[in-house]
């Protein structure tokens, strides 16, 4: 996997907090362009069996996250990332492990993301993850915006 110090301090980020340590969120891939993190149905049951609406959320949440955090540290700038808002649609249960696919939205591009954030210290960017259905098809989709607030630089 390309990028191994950026996904190790992500991994890293990701079960720094605890809510997020129990998921069993693990990164699968990363490519440069989109960021999958998986997570293990056994932790995400709800009482029909198939996964948890707020699990899922709480993934495509964390996986949008956190592809823009690894392009704002590719870029070398010290930023915070927030989502700002979401949007999720459920489509069809998941009665199978949780994989999600972050990528960015169709009208954003990264390059003016990061020269955005240069120029004026905070930029936006429109994230999709999904979670696709073991079968074909897909169980939930996933729009959001997100916001990186450069951190003021330290005077000596």
């Amino acid at each position: 996997m390309p990028h191994t110090d950026a996904i190790e301090r992500l991994r890293h980020h990701y079960l720094s907090m605890p809510p997020v340590a129990v998921m069993g969120l693990a990164v699968a891939g990363y490519d440069g362009e989109r960021l999958q993190v998986r997570a293990p149905l056994d932790r995400h049951v709800n009482d029909k069996g198939c996964a948890f609406g707020g699990s899922l959320a709480s993934m495509m949440t964390l996986a949008s996250w956190g592809l823009v955090s690894l392009k704002v540290e590719a870029a070398g700038i010290d930023a915070d990332v927030y989502v700002a808002d979401s949007q999720v649609r459920y489509l069809a249960p998941l009665f199978a492990d949780i994989e999600v696919t972050a990528t960015l939205g169709p009208d954003s591009d990264w390059d003016g993301f990061i020269r955005t954030l240069r120029e004026r210290g905070r930029a936006r960017a429109n994230l999709a993850a999904s979670v696709p259905l073991p079968g074909g098809g897909v169980a939930t989709t996933f729009t959001a915006r997100y916001v990186a607030i450069a951190r003021p630089v330290a005077n000596p």
